[in-house]
């Protein structure tokens, strides 16, 4: 089936990595994007919550994204988040993506003011009217305090042709079905909960934005490849088997877990900003207990 715009099955909100001083760290961001790039993902996506967007500056957004660019070379799509509480900064942030070569951008249900759905569709509309690049937005309820309704949703993918998929962090599958129901043919739907990626596949969703695809990328690209191929059980399979480190990687807040144990594995310093924080050896002991078995 023909799609609005196709970033691929497994796009991985890709962490930041950080020095011992709590800069940027260059040297360990190109090997982690070497390092998704080589196990599944097919999008990467800078500067989104699993990224800490909240504490990096537009400056170290737009350097990170640049450096990114530069890094994949085309090998895969690169898609910026430029989502903001206001709308104003949201427009801005969006055009600069596009000014500096992001594929698309993802987008975020305004948080902490918890607009309307009429104040969704109005922020929306100034988001999709102020770049030509494809835009996936984000509902994410836990996060935002309001959940943005199928029928707004419906609402903007027939409104703007450049809205083109939505990132659904809700755990209520009928909102799946219900937004199948009333979005175009053409526009799709990524889970935005590791998961929920298969059950979310069989009500038609497209792939997942992923956390997980940090270390069990190539897993996650076989469980979806053997789910569209008509292999259920075998996908099944696999589900269950990634089951218990996707739950695991969000039992302390993200990205603390994943960037522990992507430190294990020597891609990244296994450094946060705060108001994040580390696990300590008692967290870490419960955490390994289930995750020591998928380290590469």
């Amino acid at each position: 089936m023909a799609v609005r715009y196709n970033a691929g099955e497994i796009i991985t909100a890709m962490v930041t990595p950080f020095n011992e001083n709590k800069e940027v760290d260059y040297e360990s961001l190109e090997k982690l994007v070497n390092h998704l790039i080589n196990t599944g993902s097919d999008a990467i996506l800078v500067a989104g919550t699993t990224g800490e967007c909240p504490t990096l500056t537009h400056e170290e957004e737009w350097d990170v994204l640049k450096f990114v660019i530069k890094t994949a070379n085309k090998r895969v799509k690169v898609v910026m988040g430029t989502g903001s509480n206001c709308t104003e900064t949201a427009v801005m942030t969006a055009a600069k993506a596009e000014e500096l070569g992001a594929d698309a951008i993802l987008t975020v249900v305004p948080y902490y003011n918890k607009p309307s759905q009429r104040g969704m569709i109005a922020h929306f509309s100034a988001v999709a009217e102020a770049t030509k690049l494809p835009i996936i937005l984000y509902n994410i309820p836990g996060r935002t305090g309001v959940n943005m309704q199928p029928a707004t949703i419906a609402e903007l993918a027939k409104k703007y042709s450049n809205i083109v998929a939505v990132k659904q962090s809700n755990g209520d599958l009928d909102l799946i079905s219900e937004m199948k129901n009333l979005c175009p043919n053409d526009f799709i739907i990524y889970s935005g909960d590791d998961s929920l990626t298969l059950p979310m596949l069989a009500l038609g969703a497209h792939g997942v934005i992923s956390v997980a695809s940090h270390v069990v990328g190539t897993e996650m690209k076989q469980m979806i490849k053997l789910f569209k191929n008509g292999e259920n059980a075998a996908a099944l399979g696999k589900h269950q088997k990634l089951y218990p480190i996707f739950k695991k990687l969000f039992m302390y807040p993200s990205p603390a877990p994943v960037k522990d144990m992507l430190s294990k594995m020597g891609i990244i310093k296994n450094v946060l900003r705060l108001p994040l924080v580390n696990m300590n050896e008692e967290e870490k002991a419960e955490f390994y207990a289930v995750a020591d078995k998928y380290l590469k």
